[in-house]
């Protein structure tokens, strides 16, 4: 058979296929190759020190050595992936897999340099799907400081007064923002770092990304969706509760109560082996049986038109899913259990939480409650 590297070029702080691979964070761009067993990083000399003593490849080798060499023999300065093709050479590999994003520059230039690219959809490395115990602990610490941040933002909802409809703080009016700022603050002070931090109240929440703007008011659900990252580890962590200051409507309460039951269901059926689609299925007919539709009305989408889960590690949304795609789920994997329901006349009604799959079923890895009315 003809030899394949693995190649990645890429800053290992936005990539975490990278990151993954290495265990090294890095801002700029460098070269990582696996022959084999063997992992091999071609770094500046800026990082080439750090890199050595850091990261978890079995060499590290500076580009300047290497370049310095490739001038006495060739009597030119080479370019990144003239020092790429010199070290592969030796190797005798002319066949590379990299990832669906690599970069199409480098790809034009290794092609017509005689390599051959095969492009690999994630997961790029097949066992980041498949969570250590060691990530397991890493998503459940993220996921506590993210339950202490929605703790934190419940309880400065839970204390607001009501005046004429809104929701009142120290004599001003309590809006999405200051939430989301209680929520951040909560976090940074925990290690984690949070973006596009969902506190969605009223009509805004039957849009499932609407990030939520502006005075919230009483009466209405509050959709809050964390999910922050951890500094230390890098892994993240997902949560989703629906609130409401003040009394829910009779549909709000039976919307909440059909959420919670889907997320049973999911609970009850997800297991090594189970299909995505048919979990994500059985909680679309159970709420069409309640009597929640889903389709187009009044020109915009309502009822529950998103996945029902998707998996969680080094990046927020990873494989598997756990929506009409056919994923089947295998022990070890995390993933989100976030069902919703979204109309205009009530607003939105989402509930999340993350679980462990195992060979018997799940375990689910959150421990705040879900309380509708504070």
């Amino acid at each position: 058979m003809k030899k394949t590297a693995a190649l990645i070029i890429a800053a290992s702080e936005r990539d975490a296929n990278l990151y993954y691979a290495t265990r090294f964070i890095a801002p700029d761009p460098f070269v990582f190759l696996q022959m084999g067993g063997e992992k091999v990083l071609l770094m500046s000399d800026l990082e080439v020190d750090r890199a050595r003593s850091q990261s978890s490849a079995d060499r590290v080798l500076s580009t300047s050595k290497l370049a310095a060499d490739y001038r006495k023999r060739k009597k030119e300065r080479p370019s990144l992936i003239g020092l790429i093709e010199d070290f592969l050479k030796l190797k005798r590999i002319r066949n590379l897999r990299v990832p669906s994003d690599f970069p199409i520059a480098y790809a034009d230039s290794l092609r017509k340099r005689g390599f051959h690219l095969t492009p690999k959809p994630d997961p790029f490395f097949e066992k980041r799907t498949v969570k250590s115990p060691a990530e397991v602990r890493a998503l459940e610490t993220t996921l506590r400081h993210t339950e202490a941040a929605c703790r934190a933002a419940c309880e400065i909802i839970a204390r607001s007064t009501i005046r004429r409809g809104k929701l009142y703080r120290r004599g001003k009016p309590l809006t999405s923002e200051d939430i989301k700022k209680v929520i951040h603050l909560s976090l940074m002070e925990r290690g984690c770092v949070a973006q596009h931090t969902i506190v969605a109240s009223g009509i805004d929440g039957v849009d499932p990304h609407n990030e939520g703007s502006g005075p919230l008011k009483a009466n209405e659900p509050i959709v809050m969706d964390i999910f922050p990252q951890s500094i230390r580890t890098r892994y993240y962590a997902d949560l989703s509760r629906t609130v409401v200051r003040g009394k829910a409507s009779p549909k709000l309460k039976r919307m909440f109560a059909a959420v919670w039951e889907g997320q049973e269901i999911a609970f009850r059926t997800i297991r090594h082996g189970a299909d995505g689609s048919r979990i994500h299925e059985a909680i679309q007919r159970r709420f069409e049986q309640l009597g929640f539709k889903t389709g187009e009305m009044n020109g915009r989408m309502q009822g529950f038109f998103h996945g029902t889960g998707h998996g969680v590690g080094l990046e927020i949304h990873e494989p598997p899913r756990i929506s009409a795609g056919k994923d089947i789920l295998k022990a070890g994997q995390v993933v989100t259990v976030e069902p919703g329901l979204y109309y205009e006349d009530a607003g939105g009604v989402r509930l999340e939480d993350m679980v462990l799959v195992t060979r018997q079923g799940c375990r689910v890895l959150n421990r705040l409650p879900k309380i509708l009315e504070l």
